[in-house]
């Protein structure tokens, strides 16, 4: 487990500012402590620095993850978010879903259409199970 390089901190950082923009700042400076990244088998965790020394006494080979899974880096060195960051990133978006009409449909569409689903709330399936089609 090691920190992340210039390189990987920037490319990471971008792929996250896309979802949360200037929120990104909260992420690392939280009210109950200092949280960090880290590299571990290409895969970034985020921990707490006060876990992050407890776990200074196992060996890399022995560690197994450590924290939360936020993503990996692919072999052409591109970030890719997993769906463990969700939690983490879902307070702090600003949209965070995927289009269910194109733009030509947008635009043309009643005010009360469905545009957007929005896929951090993970309870609305649940509550609206009755009337989704």
């Amino acid at each position: 487990m090691r920190p992340l390089t210039e390189e990987e901190t920037r490319v990471m950082f971008e792929k996250i500012a896309k979802y949360i923009g200037e929120n990104l700042q909260l992420l690392v400076d939280r009210p109950d402590g200092t949280y960090c990244f880290r590299l571990h088998n290409d895969r970034v965790y985020y921990v707490s620095e006060m876990i992050l020394k407890l776990a200074a006494n196992i060996s890399g080979d022995k560690l197994v993850s450590l924290g939360t899974c936020f993503g990996k880096f692919t072999k052409t060195h591109k970030f890719r978010l997993h769906v463990t960051a969700l939690d983490f990133l879902a307070p702090y978006a600003k949209g965070f879903g995927v289009a269910a009409k194109s733009t030509q449909d947008c635009r043309k569409v009643d005010p009360m259409a469905i545009v957007v689903f929005h896929q951090a709330d993970i309870g609305e399936y649940i509550r609206h199970e009755e009337t989704l089609t």
